[in-house]
């Protein structure tokens, strides 16, 4: 008989966990390293331990739960993603990974199954990038993508960095933040796009992820009175804004279906309702699963930028906040997690994936790939996320499959 994993143990874990930051809609407000998010370690760390799990906490306060295998000397194969919300989140993102993780140890527990390899689940910190920028730091440190001084830094709008709350909330651990020896690393995560859904398939085997920049665009103009002054005399940098956001659109759609441009976020100085801003700052994100193709809208845009601002007389600086490359994943991984698929009869869609994850890090270091189940409307970074119980279960159900294959291969 294969083994199976509990859906409703799942669900009933991920719902729980779900209450810790729940908002009014249903959602989440998880940020990183808040209080709330602690509250969430602490209780994923209380249902690993029930279990018997071991825990090490490194100096980004990423954690690793440990299962112990038949032979500890071997390295493990790991899973996990994060704890950590957006401010307006849902109940799955990155959440889903880590439960999923403990339900495929749960159930190797149950059944008294030990591997030859270790299993560890991961949370790593930081990952969402919406209280400290960037995106996915704690598995960034841990890669060597970013140094440890680096991801100490980054600080919140109010100026808090992410020392002072790992100091705070206890989680500085004494573990360094570096690689370590892997057999192999599988993350397990909602799509937060709509491809599995609209083509009724419960599986995507990942095949890599798309690159993506992060940019900061700063326009200065000059201040002046919203009202005597005409349009034509002015040095408006809220009107350049207009005028790139507009050709970036442009440029997105003329790339293609897989090409992504998006403004999240944009502030005006000083910001007042009858002066024209002195500055405005600009949130930018461009994507593509293509390396050369993404070079190729990273240099339209910076040329882009130059020609408007030269015509509107402002001055600007692009801020390079963060560049992901395009990821391939490892093609064993790949083949562990097509089979389990096939093993559990359910049908599965190759794909790349749209979003940024830790495994685009840990994929630097060790062999990687990722499992995707669809999402509501392909909805996500949203308090309207939603995945079914079904849709949950057959996903871990991969996951128990691909994990224990790899980690009882010598």
């Amino acid at each position: 008989m294969t083994l199976q994993v509990n859906g409703e143990r799942l669900w009933s874990s991920l719902m729980e966990m779900a209450r810790i930051g729940g908002t009014e809609k249903g959602g989440c407000n998880r940020q990183a390293l808040t209080d709330k998010d602690k509250q969430g370690r602490a209780l994923f760390i209380r249902w690993c331990e029930e279990i018997g799990c071991t825990l090490r906490v490194d100096e980004m306060g990423n954690l690793f739960l440990r299962k112990a295998g038949r032979d500890n000397s071997l390295p493990p194969v790991l899973t996990g993603s994060h704890l950590d919300t957006q401010p307006t989140g849902g109940k799955f993102d990155g959440v889903y990974g880590v439960l999923a993780g403990l339900e495929v140890l749960r159930t190797l527990h149950d059944a008294n199954i030990e591997t030859l390899h270790p299993l560890e689940v991961a949370v790593w910190t930081n990952e969402e990038g919406a209280r400290f920028s960037p995106a996915m730091v704690g598995s960034g440190v841990w890669s060597g993508e970013f140094s440890l001084d680096y991801g100490w830094s980054r600080k919140d709008k109010s100026g808090v960095s992410i020392k002072e709350e790992l100091e705070r909330h206890g989680y500085l651990g004494g573990t360094p933040c570096a690689p370590f020896n892997i057999k192999a690393a599988l993350e397990l995560h909602i799509e937060q796009g709509p491809i599995l859904e609209a083509i009724e398939k419960p599986i995507g085997v990942v095949q890599g992820v798309q690159g993506m920049r992060w940019y900061d665009l700063v326009i200065t103009g000059q201040p002046v009175h919203a009202g005597p002054t005409p349009m034509e005399q002015r040095r408006d940098p809220m009107k350049a804004i207009a005028k790139i956001v507009s050709e970036l659109y442009h440029l997105a759609e003329e790339t293609g279906p897989l090409a992504r441009a998006t403004f999240g976020d944009i502030n005006a100085s000083p910001g007042s309702r009858n002066t024209v801003p002195e500055q405005v700052t600009l949130t930018v994100d461009l994507r593509h699963p293509d390396q050369q193709v993404l070079d190729n809208m990273d240099a339209a845009f910076r040329r882009t930028a130059q020609d408007i601002c030269n015509q509107c007389k402002v001055e600007h600086s692009i801020v390079d906040e963060w560049n992901s490359p395009a990821v391939a994943f490892n093609a064993s991984c790949i083949d562990a997690v097509r089979f389990a698929a096939e093993q559990a009869g359910l049908p599965y869609e190759e794909m790349f994936s749209g979003a940024g994850h830790d495994s685009v890090y840990v994929s630097k270091v060790a062999p990687t790939s990722m499992i995707f189940i669809p999402c509501e409307n392909g909805i996500s970074h949203n308090e309207a996320e939603n995945a079914t119980p079904e849709d949950i279960t057959a996903g871990c159900q991969v996951l128990l499959g691909a994990m224990v294959q790899l980690a009882n291969a010598e």
